[in-house]
This record gives C-alpha cells, sequence and structure tokens, in this order.
C-alpha cells in the first residue's frame, strides 16, 4: 500500500472520471453501489472469507500463474527451434528451388535460432520463476486487507507500519484505471482496479492497485468485494469458481482435482454435442503445452508451503477487531446508500447494456440535492 500527502482534492463521487496522460479512472464509490457484473476474483486476491470478514490482497495462487510460467518458455522453444525453421523452409521450398533450398533454409535457420531458443526459453522460465517466488514470500509479510461486513468498516496496515487504520465502508474509494502505452510492439492497453481513503487523524492518501486484464474483471473485483460486504455472497467458492469446478469436498485452491473435474466436463459436453472437436483437441494441446497437470500440482505444493508459513502477526488491535459480533450490534446501511442502489437496479433494469459508472453518475447528480438539503 503506497501513501502520499493529502493535496486538497474534493472527495471524488462514484461515475466520475478523472482523466491522466495515459488514460483514466474511474470511480466506483465511495457509497458502494451495485454494479450488476457477477462477483467474480479472476485474480484469486481473496484470501480468507468468513462470516465476519474478507481478506482482501493474500489469496492462494491460481494454476494460470504456473501455467503462464512453464508454458511460456516452452512455447517459445518450440517455435523459435522448430516453427521458424520450418516457416524458412516451405518459403524457400515455395519461392526458390524447391527441395533443395528449402533443406538449405531449415539448416540455416536451425543452426542460429537453436541457441537463442535455448537461451530465450531459459530467461522467461528464470524470470518465471522470480515472479513465483516474489509473490509467494509476500505471504510471510504482507498483512491482509480486511473487509468487516459486521462493523462495516476495512482495516489497512500499510506497508511498514503497525498500527492498523480503520475507514467506515461507505467512505472508501474505489476505482478503475483504463490507460494505454505505446511501445516498440504496439499499442498495449492496461487495465486495474484500486482502494485508497485519507487518513482520518493524519490527511495522508493511502493506495492499493492491483492489476488485471480486462475492464470488466477490474469491476468485477470490486463487486466482490462490495457483494461480500452486504451479505449477497457469503463463500470463497462462490466467487473463485465461476466454471464450478470444484465439488463441494474438493478444498478451496486449483489442485489436480480441478484439472480432473474439467476434463471429465468437456468430455461429457463434447458427447452431449455441445463442444465441438476442436475446442476437444485445443484443449488437449494447450494442457499438453503447459505440462498436463504439473501445474495443478505446484499449486498443491504450494498451498501446503503458504500453510506451513510462520504469517506475519495481526497487530492486536486489528485481531481484536476481527472478533464477530452478535447480530443485534452488527452496523446497517445508510438510508442513502440504500436508496441510491434501488435507484442504480432501476436504471440498469430499464437498460441492462448502458455503462454501470454512466448510471452512477446519473445517480449521484439526481441524489446530490437531497444530500445537500439534508446537511
Amino acid at each position: 500500500m503506497s501513501e502520499t500527502r493529502n493535496n486538497g482534492d474534493l472527495q471524488p463521487k462514484a461515475g466520475e472520471a478523472e482523466s491522466f496522460p495515459s488514460g483514466k479512472l474511474t470511480f466506483l464509490s465511495p457509497r458502494p453501489l451495485p454494479t450488476g457484473l457477477p462477483p467474480v476474483d479472476y485474480g484469486h486476491a481473496v484470501g480468507e472469507v468468513q462470516e465476519g470478514y474478507l481478506d482482501f490482497g493474500t489469496g492462494l495462487p491460481p494454476v494460470f500463474g504456473w501455467q503462464a510460467t512453464l508454458g511460456v518458455p516452452f512455447g517459445s522453444f518450440i517455435l523459435m527451434a522448430a516453427g521458424f525453421p520450418l516457416i524458412a523452409f516451405f518459403v524457400l521450398y515455395w519461392l526458390g528451388n524447391g527441395w533443395e533450398d528449402g533443406v538449405h533454409a531449415l539448416r540455416g535457420v536451425s543452426d542460429y535460432g537453436f541457441p537463442i531458443a535455448v537461451g530465450g526459453s531459459c530467461f522467461f522460465l528464470l524470470f518465471g520463476l522470480a515472479i513465483r517466488i516474489n509473490q509467494h514470500l509476500k505471504y510471510k509479510t504482507v498483512t491482509p486487507t480486511r473487509f468487516n461486513r459486521q462493523r462495516r468498516e476495512v482495516c489497512f496496515v500499510p506497508q511498514n507500519e503497525q498500527n492498523p487504520i480503520f475507514v467506515p465502508w461507505e467512505e472508501l474509494v474505489a476505482w478503475v484505471t483504463e490507460a494505454q502505452g505505446v511501445t516498440e510492439y504496439g499499442v498495449q492497453r492496461q487495465y486495474g482496479f484500486g482502494i485508497g481513503f485519507y487518513h482520518p487523524d493524519t490527511g495522508k492518501k493511502y493506495t492499493l492497485e492491483f492489476q488485471t486484464y480486462g475492464l470488466p474483471q477490474a469491476i468485477s473485483n470490486w463487486e466482490v468485494i462490495r457483494a461480500y460486504m452486504e451479505f449477497e455472497v457469503h463463500t470463497l467458492k462462490e466467487i473463485q469458481d465461476p466454471l464450478d469446478l470444484q465439488g463441494p469436498d474438493d478444498p478451496p485452491w486449483e489442485g489436480v482435482h480441478v484439472f480432473r473435474n474439467a476434463r471429465k466436463r468437456l468430455h461429457d459436453e463434447y458427447r452431449e454435442g455441445k463442444r465441438g472437436v476442436f475446442y476437444l483437441v485445443g484443449w488437449y494441446l494447450y494442457h499438453l503445452m503447459t505440462f498436463w497437470t504439473l501445474p495443478n500440482r505446484l499449486v498443491e505444493w504450494e498451498v501446503r508451503k503458504i500453510r506451513r508459513m510462520n504469517q506475519k502477526a495481526l497487530p492486536e488491535a486489528m485481531a481484536a477487531w476481527s472478533k464477530p459480533l452478535p447480530e443485534g450490534q452488527w452496523a446497517r446501511p445508510s438510508e442513502e446508500l440504500r436508496r441510491q442502489s434501488r435507484r442504480v437496479l432501476e436504471l440498469r433494469k430499464a437498460n441492462p447494456n448502458r455503462p454501470v459508472t454512466e448510471i452512477f453518475a446519473q445517480v449521484t447528480a439526481e441524489c446530490e440535492p437531497q444530500s445537500v438539503m439534508q446537511a
């Protein structure tokens, strides 16, 4: 979690957009309104989910991380060691003097390409492993951001600090980021999801941001937290298993059981005619290129290591704050939030294809005069 000094900026409103040189931020709160998107934790940022609180920022490792770590180096090696020589062969075969030129090109590109393939794949593998190790070690040092729905508060422990900061849920600021930049590989777009607040005592601004691979995924990550805090979802399986690949007795991580369940479902859907042969072949090729069940087994190994780790002890104040409350003492949503949420649902029902950020902006503008009059 990074921090900056309060520069006197006005509190943003849900639906507002703020531009910067390479993109824009669009605010989703304060006043956490329903987005209408499915609450799915695509990035596996959610760790523990209990009746009273949800931990964000310390989720268990997803299988895709290991698939990328192993599959990218292997795919790069195949492409450079075999793909480029074959392309050279066919090009010279058709454009040159047939077989003789094709074989000459094949040998020439192979002689140059094979060392590059070995070096490149080793680089990608080491780079991927370094990322995995760095992520793994964070479980020992990072204190999660905790959302307590019984108190309707959020607890932050900024990096290198010991004292937790408690922020009212409805005052938390959340946003999604859209940015783009031009590189030698073309225009690249980046998306992210962030939350932040001003320290009630010092006035410092703290922010916490995560990258996602698309704007809907960024909004869905926020919707996970909002839905949990409003008692709409209750378990980790609801938000991290959108394909329903974990059975009722399976553990809540992407081990070998997820691979086997996915393969069984694939064959069932193929027999029922829901999937074609190209999808079936593509599924097998993808998992062969990513070393079959090895990524799932590595997830299981990593989870065992994480659970044996001496994780960072929670501050005393945070541990006491996390204890469950009698239901009679639970905090309730403000009337303003209830009114705005109802209005959002009405507008979404009237026009389901309208961007949710536009709806938020309209609802905020409509309710602002009422808030001013009440104040």
